[in-house]
């Protein structure tokens, strides 16, 4: 059984394959939301000092995965791009389980699932609120209670 990031063929000799992935799918996910990541912002949300993701990146870009772009009228804003691959392969990968998806939503009627999209559009806007106020530079203990037994 493949990983789950095995859909983007995300290899490179030297690259760690969980955070080449990772990268790529912030990436590809922000420009589909319309809100493509600068370098910066994406070591935030992939939890890399500036430096590392820089190497990554640069690695990225060698093996054609993402592209680089001042397209900012500031010229010294980076934009990051998936490769036009990237789409392909994540189609190839979720285009089964979409149409999986698709059968099983079909047993539900249009206004549950227009509730649960509420309810879960609800969830995130939540913990994003929460993760904004916590800022990057809190600690994120995997525990509610920081580690410690109540």
């Amino acid at each position: 059984m493949e990983p789950p990031t095995a859909w983007t063929a995300v290899r490179t000799p030297e690259a760690d394959p969980i955070s080449s992935s990772t990268a790529v799918l912030e990436i590809a996910a922000t420009e589909e939301r319309g809100t493509p990541l600068s370098p910066a912002r994406l070591s935030e949300r992939i939890s890399l000092s500036t430096g590392a993701t820089t190497a990554l990146l640069n690695r990225l870009e060698a093996a054609g995965h993402i592209t680089r772009a001042r397209e900012h009228s500031d010229r010294r804003i980076v934009t990051l791009r998936s490769g036009g691959h990237i789409q392909e392969r994540a189609d190839e990968f979720f285009g089964p389980l979409a149409h999986r998806l698709d059968a099983t939503m079909s047993h539900y009627p249009p206004r549950l699932l227009e509730q649960f999209e509420t309810f879960m559009a609800g969830l995130n806007t939540t913990m994003d609120t929460h993760l904004t106020e916590q800022g990057p530079a809190a600690p994120r203990s995997p525990h509610p209670t920081g580690g410690r037994t109540p």
